[in-house]
């Protein structure tokens, strides 16, 4: 079983329909929220998932569970509150990246505790997005890291930076790092990588609205050019992780790996609706392909192959595909991946 710990939120996405009221777009719910999508991926793609989160029981929370079990993930990890689901405003570029503000104050999310130790039957977890900066949850979340870690479960932690949620950015900085003895996976954007290196000048990136990364603009203007980010990264891995993959939106995905490897795929061209969701397909797609390759451990992914990476690589971009093709968080069923 993989478990995904996080946020699940409610994305209020602009209606492509012009408002009957002027110049404002309706919104439409849509289910949404890093981890959540991540679950809900694994779900889709067969792999045994289970979601370990804090949900509201409002109207929105009964909906993200009702879409977690329509899809096949285990929810006895879940705990409820009464505090409302926090909600995720989405602006989509011409593009189809998006960019987001949030309604956070008092959340369920937000107030989630250190559950006891997950089940002999989760060989990993993955973790990322809001719920590692909002507080008092992000502190045991974080708790929940180290501690499934230290007993061998494989970990994976996708940052999925929100600048304006962070108010003190060093602070995060000098935390994120403090997470990476405890990362078997580490999965980020370019742009991502950028702002945690700490870069303040905008460059080009090669970051674009291709179908093989995520590209929801969640730090774009705070990057720096590749190879700084290759090099971060490289100081990143000497403090732990197994593996790097960096996602370049249209141009692909980068995984680079402890012994100095590195391997690179393009993204798949596809006609992007948007781009919501595609990040975390991605992470999904890497934890199934993975497993499929044995490899859901420290030593199974340090012992990997080029032609290994290759092919899990080409896989999350092909998933990703599917997911910018489409509205909003859709990630693909294993049936249209093997089509």
């Amino acid at each position: 079983m993989i478990v995904v710990a996080g946020e699940a939120l409610i994305d209020l996405v602009p209606s492509p329909q012009p408002s009957p009221d002027g110049p404002l777009p309706a919104l439409l719910p849509r289910r949404g929220g890093g981890p959540y999508n991540t679950a809900l991926a694994l779900g889709r793609l067969g792999s045994p998932a289970a979601f370990c989160s804090r949900v509201s029981t409002d109207t929105f929370g009964e909906s993200l569970l009702r879409g977690l079990r329509d899809g096949g993930v285990d929810l006895s990890l879940v705990q409820r509150g009464a505090e409302p689901t926090t909600l995720a405003v989405a602006d989509i570029s011409p593009d189809g990246s998006a960019g987001y503000g949030f309604y956070v104050e008092g959340t369920a999310d937000r107030y989630f505790t250190l559950p006891p130790a997950l089940p002999a039957a989760a060989r990993a977890l993955s973790l990322g997005t809001c719920s590692l900066v909002l507080e008092p949850g992000a502190s045991a979340y974080e708790a929940l890291l180290r501690r499934e870690a230290r007993r061998g479960v494989f970990t994976a932690l996708d940052p999925n930076i929100r600048p304006g949620l962070i108010p003190d950015p060093d602070a995060y900085r000098a935390r994120f790092r403090s997470w990476l003895p405890d990362v078997g996976l580490l999965k980020l954007s370019e742009e991502d990588a950028g702002w945690l290196a700490g870069a303040g000048a905008a460059a080009d990136t090669g970051a674009g609205a291709g179908a093989g990364a995520d590209t929801t603009g969640s730090a774009a203007g705070a990057g720096t050019g590749r190879a700084a980010v290759v090099a971060a990264a490289r100081e990143w891995l000497a403090a732990g992780p197994a593996a790097i993959v960096l996602t370049h939106g249209g141009d692909g995905l980068t995984v680079l790996t402890r012994d100095g490897g590195e391997v690179a795929v393009p993204g798949e061209r596809v006609a992007v609706v948007d781009t919501i969701g595609a990040g975390d397909t991605v992470n999904a797609a890497l934890l199934h392909r993975l497993d499929a390759h044995g490899a859901l451990s420290y030593a199974a992914v340090a012992g990997l192959t080029r032609a290994d990476w290759a092919d899990i690589l080409r896989f999350a971009a092909r998933a990703a595909a599917v997911t910018c093709s489409r509205a909003g968080a859709e990630p693909p069923f294993a049936a249209e991946l093997a089509a």
